[in-house]
């Protein structure tokens, strides 16, 4: 019965050395494979109770586990594209049946859909930006879509915010009423005049005038009016009312807007959205009618020269007229315990119950870590250490299986004990 055993251990232990030597070989393998992490074989023993007089052996158990947690240096590439996680996080990504995975290999490049598909083939999956925000699930893949750039090839994004900061100059002279902008007669006066583009529904430019003028003691009357209405040479009376038109008051002590006072105005542009141009930075000094700031969202239709990629996954994309639009924010999601994920073909990762449930959220945020444009994770093989793992298990296997030839060995002598 001892003999029998000490077979049985012995053949337990080359077992657990073939499947060591398995790990290094898929390890070597994989040692150019980016985003790749290391397997190893981790032994524990298995003791069966001896009694008093005689020892009976066990064996050994094998458990592969892969370091998955584990930071692989960054290799710096040419394209934008090609994305790496620096500190925690996975990508999600997705196959085309439409099952999302996890995985750090971000070599990704656009398909004949203009979708962004890795090495393996799996669709990079971020949130679309609708309203200069994304929909976010914590706890699920929900609302994630593939990330495409291939249908930001032409568009136009109509204008739909903006910003204006002037001074008014304090000592200027009260216009009357009948004098106003707003009144749209020929000879209106006012202190200063600001003129704005915009961008209509089909990427056509709309100048904006914005006329300021003061109706009483600290306070002001501004007023935008659709410059291809203005009269011929530029100017009052235009063809058609004005866009908007509010009145602005200020403190007389500190020159900014009083608590009561409208911020902002709402600008309808013809063909287009509703523009917010928001005031709230106008001052009232003794100075002369200065612009400090003037901007406003949109832009006509242009091809995208590039894309690129923010380290908190935004995704934009660059005009060939130096116009940028956001599309997409690109999540990153973790589990507690990620060495414990479950991995599948294509160096790509599921959750488990030892790994516990995924968590979605944005990079940079709660704990994840950046993203890096324009690099690729590294596999985390070290190859020379994996050379001396081969040799160890060679020759742990030999000892073994001398102790299984040496067993061989004394079951013959046992069974020739009869003749």
């Amino acid at each position: 019965m001892g003999l029998y055993g000490m077979m049985r251990t012995s053949a337990s232990g080359m077992a657990a050395q073939a499947n060591r030597l398995a790990t290094v070989a898929d390890n070597i393998a994989n040692t150019g494979t980016t985003g790749y992490k290391r397997a190893s074989a981790e032994f524990s023993s298995l003791i069966l109770e001896s009694g008093q007089s005689e020892y009976i052996s066990g064996s050994v158990d094998t458990n592969v586990r892969y370091a998955i947690s584990e930071q692989g240096s960054l290799k710096f590439t040419t394209s934008a594209t090609d994305l790496s996680v620096k500190g925690n996080g996975f990508f999600v990504v997705s196959n085309d049946a439409g099952q999302t995975f996890l995985t750090r290999a971000g070599s990704f490049v656009a398909d004949g859909n203009g979708n962004l598909v890795n090495a393996a083939g799996f669709k990079l999956m971020g949130y679309p930006i609708v309203g200069g925000n994304p929909n976010t699930v914590a706890n699920g893949t929900a609302g994630l879509t593939a990330v495409s750039v291939g249908s930001l090839s032409l568009q136009a994004v109509p204008s739909a915010a903006g910003n204006l900061a002037v001074n008014l100059p304090s000592n200027d002279a009260t216009v009357a009423a009948a004098n106003l902008p707003a009144g749209n007669t020929a000879g209106s006066q006012f202190s200063g005049k600001t003129s704005l583009v915009a961008f209509d529904n089909l990427g056509n430019e709309v100048t904006l005038d914005v006329y300021a003028a003061k109706t009483a003691a600290n306070t002001w009357q501004v007023t935008v009016f659709d410059r291809s209405t203005a009269a011929v040479g530029g100017g009052f009376p235009y063809s058609s009312g004005p866009l908007t038109t509010t009145s602005l008051s200020f403190d007389a002590t500190t020159g900014h807007l009083v608590s009561a006072s409208p911020t902002s105005l709402s600008v309808a542009i013809p063909n287009g959205n509703t523009v917010a141009l928001d005031l709230s930075q106008t001052s009232q000094l003794a100075a002369d009618y200065t612009v400090f700031k003037a901007s406003i969202d949109g832009n006509a239709p242009s091809k995208v020269d590039h894309v690129e990629i923010s380290d908190d996954g935004q995704v934009s994309s660059v005009f060939e007229n130096g116009a940028r639009g956001v599309s997409y924010r690109i999540p990153l999601a973790d589990v507690p315990s990620p060495d414990n994920l479950r991995p599948l073909a294509g160096n790509v990762y599921v959750a488990s119950k030892d790994s516990g449930d995924i968590q979605i959220g944005f990079a940079k945020d709660g704990g994840f870590g950046m993203i890096v444009s324009g690099a690729l994770e590294q596999s985390t093989v070290d190859l020379a250490s994996e050379l001396t793992n081969m040799i160890e298990s060679e020759r742990n296997y030999t000892a073994n299986s001398k102790v299984f030839q040496t067993g061989a060995d004394l079951m013959d002598v046992l069974v020739n004990l009869k003749r």
